[in-house]
């Protein structure tokens, strides 16, 4: 019986690899004319990929070229009569990739949420607009996704990859031929990756920060507008976008179209914000609008100066936790009041776009309280540390002592001992 059950096991297991065999056989037998022809003759596009995401749907070349895959001769497969259309003009490329985009029953077999409206949105973009109007240099669909190695975006070899997309768009944008007749500079990418979005996803591989589409659009991209730049920031900075909104300098922005958030921070080559940015010396942004003695410069220095007072006391509340870590004593209090005070902070320092000394001083008293108490709770720790100490010496010496006491009685002993 045994035996009889392995061997219908071995037989399972075997009908199972001949008819995986079967299928992949009939799958590699499927007539291709088009792929057999171009790979005889070495003449595959230079950006093709077996992993494709319409060769992986089974989507061959005639699903996008038309023509008839399966027949032998060569005028019969390409030939109108077949439906061959053939490479597309760039002109005629969006058309081209929406009869299947475009259309929300075929697209959501792959994906039910796929958005179907790529092609309108292009033609809304700055991109779409030119090439309406004949510019044959203007990116299109293969600009960015390619034409035979369209990868899932979540690949990290897809050129729409976050980790890719700067060096993407640089294809174009940083063409000095390319840029020449227009009113762009080529160095974009370089001023990006110098920033401290570009920094967290070049260097650091963080995919939660922006790239250039998170501001500028995918395939409805377009220059941010004055009247929109705090609403793009604000989508990633919420807090400092609703301060600023309800700002005096957030109504002057609206009113005299300023660039909100671009006109301290700028652009592309963002850098990271410090405190010294109020402080009113010669790094100061304030001063580029502002002079001693008028309200925005007075502003500055006090806020600047709140923010300083309140960070330097939180330095020295961790100074004061490391040495009672140090010393062993009980950190869990003080830590968990340093690490409101270091949310405090944070918003302290968010709060600066509100533009109001009087808010900032505020905030920054919870703070100053907050590092206050936990200097407090670790003097306490220290405190207990030099009587634990102290009380430790006296034991010690109180020890010593006795043990001094009992070897003068041993002496005694034996002395006694010898003169009787």
């Amino acid at each position: 019986m045994k035996r009889t059950r392995i061997i219908k096991q071995y037989l399972l297991i075997f009908a199972g690899i001949t008819l995986l065999g079967t299928a992949n056989l009939l799958a590699e037998s499927k007539v291709n004319t088009c792929l057999d022809c171009h790979v005889e003759n070495d003449i595959m596009p230079g950006d093709f990929l077996e992993e494709d995401v319409h060769q992986h749907s089974e989507i061959s070349c005639a699903g996008c070229h038309g023509g008839d895959p399966e027949a032998e001769d060569m005028d019969e497969s390409m030939s109108a009569d077949a439906g061959y259309i053939g490479i597309p003009s760039r002109q005629e490329m969006p058309a081209f990739c929406g009869k299947c985009h475009s259309k929300i029953e075929y697209m959501r077999v792959f994906q039910p949420r796929i958005p179907t409206d790529q092609v309108d949105q292009y033609y809304t973009s700055t991109h779409g607009k030119k090439l309406l109007s004949g510019d044959k240099k203007v990116a299109m669909c293969s600009s960015c996704h390619t034409s035979h190695g369209i990868l899932p975006a979540k690949d990290t070899r897809s050129s729409v990859h976050p980790f890719n997309i700067p060096q993407t768009c640089n294809q174009c944008h940083g063409d000095a031929d390319l840029m020449a007749s227009t009113s762009h500079g080529t160095s974009q990418y370089e001023d990006y990756a110098g920033s401290v979005h570009g920094k967290a996803l070049i260097e650091r591989s963080d995919t939660g920060s922006p790239a250039c589409n998170d501001c500028h659009g995918n395939h409805g991209a377009a220059p941010p507008g004055a009247e929109s730049i705090s609403h793009i920031c604000g989508s990633c900075h919420l807090n400092n976008m609703e301060f600023f909104k309800t700002s005096v300098m957030g109504q002057l922005s609206e009113s005299a179209d300023y660039h909100s958030c671009e006109q301290c921070h700028g652009n592309h080559s963002i850098s990271e914000p410090s405190d010294e940015l109020l402080n009113v010396n010669e790094s100061s942004l304030c001063l580029e609008c502002h002079s001693d003695g008028d309200e925005g410069y007075v502003a500055a220095e006090a806020m600047y100066t709140q923010i300083r007072q309140t960070d330097s006391l939180y330095q020295a509340a961790i100074i004061r936790l490391k040495d009672i870590q140090i010393k062993g004593m009980n950190d869990v209090d003080i830590q968990y009041v340093l690490k409101d005070a270091k949310q405090n902070l944070i918003q302290l320092r968010t709060m600066v776009h509100t533009f109001d000394p009087v808010q900032v001083k505020e905030k920054a008293a919870e703070g100053k309280e907050l590092s206050a108490e936990a200097i407090s709770l670790a003097g306490l720790e220290i405190s207990e540390f030099n009587q634990r100490r102290m009380g430790f010496g006296i034991s010690t010496l109180a020890f010593v002592l006795l043990a001094f006491a009992v070897f003068l009685k041993i002496r005694q002993i034996d002395s006694n001992k010898k003169s009787d």
